[in-house]
C-alpha cells in the first residue's frame, strides 16, 4: 500500500488516483480539507495532522505501508517561523514514518523556484543550484527539503525521490490562486467577465494536473529508478496566446484580450526538462494546453474548484 500525504490536494488526489490506476493500494491523509473528490470516491482517507508525530507513526499499525509520497504542506501566514515549523515538523515525521517501516521508496515535493538564478533554460537536473533570492516561502522551504531527505534516508535502505515539481494546474485547485494564471483566466471567462489582459508572448512551464499525477504514480511505479532527483512536468512551456485560443474553442463568445509581445522583453520561457523522467519511466504527457482547457472547463462545470 502506497500512502500519500496531502492526498486530498489537488497534486495528492491526482496523484492517488494514478496510483489507483497502476493497480496499487492507496491510503491519502487528510487534514484541512476532508471532501473527497468524485475521482476518487472508495479510497481509503485517514484523518491525519503530519505534525503529530505518534498520531503518523501509528498509521503503520492499520496499514501495511511499503512506500511514501509525502505532499502535505501549507501556504505561509504572517509568521514565517511557523510556517517552516509546521512544514518542517510534517517533513520530519513522514522521514521519521520511512525509516520506521522500512519502506521501499520515499518520494517529496520540491519545486521548479529551485532553479531561479539559472540562465540556462530549460532547467535540467544536473543544473548546480545556485544561490538567489527566492521570491516565496514555498520556494524557500522546498530547495531545503532537498538535502534534509537524501541526507535522512542515507544508509537506510529507503530510496529517496525529489520531485521537482512544475507549474501545476487543474482540477482541485484554487480557482483564484495566485500561483497559477491559468484558473484565475478560465474563472473569469466562466462568469462571463472579460480575464485579465495578458502579453500574448509571455508564458513558461505548465502541466496539467491529471498529468502530473500521473508522472509522480510512475516514478513510484517504476522497478529502479537511475537517479535521485526528477522534474514533473510537461516538459514544453506555453504562451498566453496558446491559452487564449485554447479558451476561445471551448467556451463560445470568449475573446480575451492579449497586450502585444512580451511584458520583459525577448528571451526564453522557463520551463522545465523532462528528459530523465521519460527516460526512466516512460512518462510523457497525455493533455495539451487545448486539451487540457476543455478537460478543465468541463470539470469546472460541476465542481467550484
Amino acid at each position: 500500500m502506497i500512502l500519500v500525504t496531502g492526498g486530498l490536494g489537488m497534486i495528492g488526489a491526482h496523484t492517488a488516483r494514478a496510483l489507483i490506476e497502476l493497480g496499487h493500494e492507496v491510503v491519502v491523509t487528510a487534514h484541512r480539507r476532508t471532501e473527497v473528490p468524485s475521482f476518487l470516491a472508495g479510497v481509503t482517507v485517514e484523518s491525519l495532522d503530519v505534525t503529530d508525530r505518534d498520531a503518523f507513526l501509528a498509521l503503520g499499525e492499520r496499514h501495511d505501508i511499503s512506500d511514501i509520497v509525502h505532499l502535505a504542506g501549507n501556504i505561509p501566514a504572517e509568521d514565517p517561523v511557523g510556517f517552516f515549523r509546521t512544514d518542517m515538523a510534517g517533513l520530519l515525521n513522514a522521514l521519521d514514518a520511512a525509516r520506521a517501516w522500512n519502506v521501499r521508496r520515499f518520494a517529496v515535493a520540491s519545486s521548479i523556484g529551485v532553479y531561479i538564478g539559472r540562465p540556462e533554460i530549460p532547467w535540467h537536473e544536473e543544473l548546480p543550484l545556485p544561490s538567489a533570492e527566492l521570491p516565496h516561502l514555498i520556494i524557500a522551504f522546498k530547495k531545503a527539503v532537498e538535502p534534509l531527505t537524501t541526507h535522512s534516508l542515507a544508509g537506510t535502505g529507503v530510496q529517496p525521490v525529489v520531485l521537482r515539481i512544475g507549474s501545476i494546474w487543474g482540477p482541485l485547485m484554487d480557482p483564484e490562486s495566485p500561483f497559477n494564471p491559468i484558473p484565475p483566466f478560465v474563472s473569469a471567462a466562466l462568469r462571463g467577465e472579460q480575464p485579465r489582459p495578458l502579453h500574448a508572448d509571455d508564458g513558461g512551464d505548465s502541466c496539467y494536473a491529471p498529468d502530473a499525477g500521473r508522472a509522480i504514480a510512475l516514478l513510484m511505479n517504476a522497478r529502479t529508478l537511475r537517479h535521485t532527483t526528477y522534474n514533473v512536468s510537461s516538459g514544453r512551456p506555453i504562451t498566453n496566446r496558446e491559452l487564449a485560443d485554447a479558451l476561445q474553442a471551448v467556451i463560445p463568445g470568449v475573446r480575451p484580450e492579449l497586450l502585444p509581445g512580451r511584458q520583459h522583453g525577448p528571451g526564453p520561457d522557463p520551463h522545465l526538462d523532462i528528459t530523465r523522467l521519460t527516460l526512466d519511466c516512460g512518462f510523457t504527457p497525455a493533455f495539451d494546453i487545448a486539451e487540457a482547457v476543455a478537460d478543465y472547463v468541463t470539470w469546472r462545470s460541476d465542481n467550484a474548484r
